[in-house]
Parts: C-alpha cells; structure tokens; sequence
C-alpha cells in the first residue's frame, strides 16, 4: 500500500512537473480533456435540469388525467393531413361525457385561444394568456386561489362575467389595490375580478398561471360560438383513482365513438392523451438528447485521449535516463507501468476538474440570470471524474507499457 502511495506522489510531482514545465504544450493537451468534460457534464447538467422542473411542475397533477382533443401529444400513426380533419371536441360531448362515463372524478371544458390585453381604467397589461373553463378545471391543474375564490358550477354553467387573475396580472393593473370586485376589461366586455391566484413560478411549459385570467367557458362559446378557428376546444378528465386506465380509455373511446357515429373499422377521429403518456415522451426526449451530448462530446475527449497519450510518450522520451537508473536499482516492470498510469490519470482529472469547474460556474451564472434552477448534481460529478480517469487509462497505457519494458542498459546509453 505504501509502494502505491509512494508511486502516487511521484506520478503528482512528474505530472505538475510538466505543467510547469511545457505549460503551453501540456495545456492544449490537455484542452480537448477539458472540452469533453465540458460539453457532456454540461449536457447532463442542463438535461437533468430540466427533468427536475419539469417533474416539480407535473407533481401536483395526477399523471392519469386525460386530454380529449383532436391532436395528439406525441408522435402518431395517423397522417397529418388526416389528423387536421378530425372535428374539435364540443361541449355537447363534454355533456354527454360527464353523463355516460363511469369512474370519472373531476372533469372540465376549456378552450385554447390566443393572447389577449387585458384593462383597468387607464392600465393595460399585454399578451395575457386567456383559459375559459369550467368550474371543475382548479380541481385538475395545479392552481391554487390566494385571496377570493374561483367561479362556481352556476356562474360556469350561466357564463357569469366574472374572472381570476394570476399574480403578475393583479399586480400589473392594481399594483398595492385589492383586486376584488373591481371591473377590469377583456373582449370589450367588462367582468369583475373574484379572485387572485397564488404566485406559481415560471413553467417548463411557458404556461405559468401568474400571467393567465381563469373565467367561464360559456361566457366566451355565448360571444364566439363554437366554430371560431381561432379557438381549441378540450376535455379535460381526472379519473378516480385506483381504476383500470387502459378499461377506462376502452369505454370512454367506445361512448365518443356512439356519440359520433363511428362505424366499425374507421379509425377514431379524436386522441385520449393521458398525461402519463406526455412524461414518457417527455423522458424519450430527454434520452435522445443525452445520447446527443454524448456523441458531441466523444470526439472533443478522442482528441484529449491523443493529446494525453501524446504528452506520455514525450515523457517517457525525456526520461529514458531514468527509467534505465530506476530499473538498474531494482524497479520492477510493474513499478515503471504504475508510474506512468498515475501520471496520466492525473493529468486527465486535471482537465476534466477543469472542464467540471467551467460548468459549475456556467450553472451559477444562468441560475443567476434565469429564473431557472440549474443543478450539477453528484452524480454528474462523478461521471465527469470517472470518464477523466478512464480517458487517462485508455491514452495512458500504451506509454506506460513501452516505459516498462524498456532495458536498463540502453535506457541508461539513449539518455546519456
């Protein structure tokens, strides 16, 4: 043990020796090391990052809740010309939905629309994301009311003019107001504030509830109808928990078929998009792009593998000398194999602490500029140490080998 230790400390020594020595020759050696250490912690990093948030954002929401819609979430099988046919969901289905389906929970009708500007007096706020919906929709997404309360069944049912306003909404047009029973402006209607949500905090999905009013989904299909091809209408449908899912995707495809008079053999015209579904999508993507950041970087630590293996052999070149002296006072083949082995390793873990350092300062200046958490987690650490240690064995061995074998003899006459 004493021997490694040893053997260690000399490999420490010859490899700072080196740096101080051919600085400009070690450190683009070394730079390829750096740069592939770089460039997939710096990957993994941002992939996990990104995993994180997106499965904070995800974790109030039951991962079975369903989204009837006429597109699909993910990849499908059916043409795209085909699918741009397929006729929206209406609130007749939604009816008809809610009476006919069993083990249904919680259950709304929304419509997707574009941004609007919203008014109070002499204030605007712009680029506002609109959500009509039914009641039951705060029971299904991860919204919590902060000060008033959300619409109730009769007011959804009525399409009552009444709204509620995200945070950063309230703020833009009341400031340090309260912002209940005030009258704001929207499709050139008035409707009265009866409620303000908690802060939520930016969304992976862009679609933070903080800068989104929340009003009755009648109130807009009685101004718009329901064929406006600006609008998207979707069902939205919380199962009770414990059931089948795949049973309760069978009968609620089988009621929309009846209800639409889908005959044997056609293919449905609508998706049952199940949320569970979108994250393992979501974790497909996440795959794929760590694959790429692997790719990216294999060649950036190729290069660093030559650049070490490259610094080794000149090494063991301006050593020779040494290595005949080390031998002929009884150095074992071994000895020299270690030696060398070290002093590549370390050189390696040199680069990619470096590269390791690039991306820990990196993360702290984007979680600084971004309202984004970006972790470098231990594990990615790890991995970084692990492929630098690897990438200083595989470049390190074919020079230590070579060192090894060398005769004493002539090690000591070519060093002469």
């Amino acid at each position: 043990m004493l021997l490694y230790l040893r053997l260690l400390k000399e490999s420490l020594s010859f490899a700072l020796n080196a740096l101080r020595n051919n600085k400009l020759r070690t450190l683009l050696s070394l730079l390829g090391v750096t740069i592939g250490i770089f460039s997939i912690i710096a990957v993994l990093a941002a992939v996990d990052s990104m995993d994180k948030k997106i499965k904070e954002d995800l974790s109030d929401m039951d991962l079975n809740t369903v989204y009837l819609i006429r597109f699909s979430f993910g990849p499908s099988e059916v043409p795209r010309w085909k699918r741009e046919q397929f006729p929206d969901v209406t609130y007749e289905e939604y009816e008809y939905i809610r009476r006919s389906v069993n083990n249904i929970d919680k259950m709304s009708f929304n419509l997707f629309t574009r941004n609007e500007n919203i008014k109070y007096e002499d204030k605007t706020v712009n680029s506002i994301r609109v959500k009509p919906s039914t009641n039951e929709f705060i029971d299904i997404e991860p919204i919590k009311v902060q000060s008033g309360r959300f619409f109730n069944e009769s007011e959804s049912n009525s399409g009552a003019p009444v709204i509620v306003i995200g945070s950063e909404v309230a703020t833009g047009l009341f400031g340090d107001l309260d912002p209940l029973g005030k009258k704001i402006r929207l499709y050139g209607q008035k409707l009265t504030v009866i409620g303000v949500l908690k802060k939520q905090g930016q969304s992976t999905f862009g679609d933070s509830g903080d800068v989104a009013v929340f009003f009755p989904v009648n109130f807009l299909r009685r101004m718009y109808g329901d064929n406006n091809k600006t609008i998207t209408p979707a069902i939205l449908i919380k199962p009770e928990k414990g059931i089948d899912m795949e049973e309760f995707k069978a009968e609620l495809t089988q009621k929309l078929r009846t209800f639409r008079s889908i005959k044997p053999g056609e293919i449905n015209n609508f998706f049952i998009n199940v949320l569970s579904g979108f994250t393992d999508f979501i974790d497909n993507i996440i795959g794929q792009m760590n694959m790429v950041g692997w790719g990216i970087s294999f060649f950036s630590l190729l290069v660093g593998g030559f650049g070490i293996a490259n610094i080794m052999f000149v090494s063991v070149k301006e050593r020779t000398n040494l290595i005949g002296i080390q031998k002929a006072l009884g150095a074992k083949n071994k000895f020299i194999l270690f030696q060398f082995l070290f002093e590549a390793v370390i050189l390696s873990l040199i680069g990619g602490v470096v590269g390791m350092l690039l991306v820990w300062l990196c993360s702290l200046g984007l979680s600084a500029a971004l309202d984004f958490d970006f972790v470098l987690s231990t594990q990615n650490l790890l991995i970084g140490s692990g492929l630098a240690t690897f990438i200083g064995l595989v470049s390190g061995i074919i020079p230590a080998i070579s060192a090894s074998k060398l005769d004493p003899v002539e090690a000591i006459r070519t060093g002469m």
